[in-house]
């Protein structure tokens, strides 16, 4: 079977990313949080395995391997462990190993991925930082994925050096921001940044990380008038934090300033619910490339996927055989109380309750305040 490659697949309506790998795996004991390396596809390939299967079952039609801060300059910062025992170019190559091997014969895009570099925030210069790019990029081009993305990546200079970098390759190339509304951490405007990384040459621009859905999509708003403006036309993308976290909207370090981040933000989760919310949102505002970033489990794409499935053909994911949306499923419940809410109608409307007396809606005082 020859597979429609991503600018065709967007060309031709939304496309379904896939959600969390750093936080998910962390919970399930395989990340050690701080570092956030991604030693696991040595150390437990069959954790990154079966996610990875988690996701495909969901309906997403992209794969992207674990290679999340794989460069060689962040394996070896001090206190980090994963240099002493792996390279840039080992946990590439496994990974992206490990999920073609999920992959088989199905439908799905495999993606390699880079993101900053502590280079860039060290300030050694271009030349150093698209020397690491470089390294992720001669085991992608040997592995032969079907396009990079560059994501997390906070100063729009290091996106352009990373665009730089991954055209190079003739490969489609995608770029996510982990900015929000008041644009890079330089300050250069949400809308600059995107118009800068589509001039780079980015096929696909837009955002991930750090900020809700709900902010994601005002600012992907500011990216998409700018582009409009110059009359450039990228496909759009949006993989936002799976999280509600609205008081963060207007600061750069995003949810990171939360109290709670990153080891009790489980309130703040999104239901699936909100996940189909956001999936229309966003298709309804242009976004093409639809998927999660920290937060997002399985149960959420497969939202994602039956919420868009009207636009992509009727297209499911095989998880979808043991869901029917909007709780429909209750019907056969033994429990009158959840036949009740055996309607869209209840799950449209319901506003979930913490639980948690005594705690606030919202933070009053974030972190560095």
């Amino acid at each position: 079977m020859v597979k429609k490659g991503l600018l065709e697949r967007l060309a031709e309506g939304p496309v379904v990313g896939d959600g969390s790998y750093v936080f998910n795996l962390e919970k399930r004991g395989y990340v050690m949080a701080g570092q956030w390396t991604p030693e696991v596809v040595i150390e437990h390939p069959e954790a990154v395995k079966q996610l990875h299967r988690e996701f495909l079952r969901a309906g997403a039609d992209i794969l992207q391997a674990y290679t999340f801060f794989a460069s060689d300059d962040k394996l070896n910062l001090p206190g980090h462990a994963a240099g002493k025992i792996t390279t840039c170019k080992e946990l590439n190559e496994r990974a992206i190993d490990i999920v073609r091997d999920v992959a088989g014969d199905a439908d799905v895009l495999i993606s390699g991925g880079v993101t900053m570099t502590p280079s860039y925030k060290q300030g050694k210069g271009k030349d150093a930082v698209q020397a690491e790019y470089r390294k992720h990029v001669e085991v992608f081009m040997e592995k032969d994925v079907d396009f990079i993305l560059a994501e997390f990546i906070n100063h729009v200079e290091e996106a352009e050096w990373a665009i730089e970098v991954l055209k190079s390759t003739g490969k489609p190339v995608a770029c996510t921001m982990c900015i929000g509304p008041t644009g890079d951490f330089k300050d250069v405007p949400a809308g600059e940044c995107a118009v800068r990384m589509a001039r780079a040459g980015a096929d696909v621009v837009g955002l991930n990380c750090q900020f809700d859905p709900n902010t994601g999509l005002k600012t992907m708003a500011l990216m998409k008038a700018a582009l409009e403006k110059e009359g450039l036309s990228p496909f759009l993308m949006l993989q936002p934090l799976g999280f509600h976290c609205p008081e963060v909207e207007n600061e750069h370090p995003g949810y990171a300033m939360l109290p709670e981040c990153p080891f009790a933000l489980e309130p703040r989760l999104l239901t699936r619910y909100d996940a189909n919310r956001y999936a229309r949102a966003a298709y309804e505002l242009g976004v093409r490339y639809i998927g999660g970033c920290c937060g997002f489990e399985p149960h959420h794409i497969r939202a994602i996927s039956e919420e868009l499935s009207p636009e992509r053909g009727g297209k499911l994911g095989e998880a979808s055989s043991k869901h029917i949306p909007w709780g429909e499923a209750l019907k056969t419940s033994t429990f009158l109380q959840n036949r009740m809410k055996a309607n869209q109608e209840h799950w449209k409307s319901v506003k979930p309750a913490s639980g948690r007396p005594g705690h606030p809606a919202l933070q009053p005082k974030l972190m560095g305040q």
